[in-house]
């Protein structure tokens, strides 16, 4: 299996106009490396074509936080299943807007990436160029929010239902509670049961019935 360090050398020989920029990335467990954006299509393909690769197993996110910049990564992580099986590769590019983050789809060399690319401009904001049906996977068309970022916060924001009628009928909103008097946390250490390990809000004070305390 190839070291980061060899993967980095032969992609530095192939695109040496981008030799700077592609680099070893920190990684607890799998082989891992930056790449620049603007090389992300033509560097992934050479990596499914003369590495192997052949299987795009996710697509995600990161955002580093308001203030931070480069603000927005996106990760690929990369499977062989022919040419050297059970090889993992996890590739990352910055997107070069903090405030318009975007990204080359990788639609047209995996088409499974579809749906991730779709899940990622949902949560995340990050518009995929080229891909072919930029719609949002979870939430509604409309909703004018992305809920992974980390300036949303934990509890939601109240919106409109994006159902006209139903919200004429309910007189009802989108209310913020999705953790219910959250974050959650499960027991750690020692034996539990299933009961035990189901994770419980730290402050049960409140819920989607009963409205949070004023504080």
């Amino acid at each position: 299996m190839s070291t980061t360090t060899d993967i980095v050398t032969t992609l530095r020989q192939k695109f040496p106009q981008f030799a700077e920029k592609i680099t070893p990335r920190a990684s607890a467990d799998h082989p891992a490396l930056n790449i620049p954006a603007d090389a992300a299509l033509a560097v992934l393909a050479h990596l499914r074509d003369a590495h192997g690769f052949d299987m795009l197993a996710d697509l995600t996110a990161i955002d580093w936080s308001a203030g931070v910049s480069p603000r927005f990564t996106v990760v690929w992580h990369l499977l062989s299943m022919t040419h050297n099986p059970g090889a993992y590769l996890r590739v990352a590019a910055d997107c070069a807007s903090d405030t318009e983050p975007e990204m080359a789809s990788v639609t047209s060399l995996w088409a499974g990436a579809d749906w991730h690319e779709r899940e990622t401009f949902d949560l995340m904001g990050i518009v995929f160029k080229g891909h072919p049906d930029p719609r949002r996977i979870l939430m509604w068309d409309g909703y004018p929010f992305h809920p992974l970022r980390k300036d949303f916060p934990l509890a939601g924001i109240e919106t409109e239902l994006n159902d006209p009628e139903v919200a004429a009928e309910t007189k009802a909103k989108v209310r913020p509670a999705p953790m219910a008097g959250g974050p959650f946390v499960a027991s750690s250490g020692g034996e539990m049961n299933l009961t035990d390990a189901e994770p419980r809000a730290k402050d049960e004070s409140w819920n989607e019935r009963r409205e949070k305390p004023k504080t």
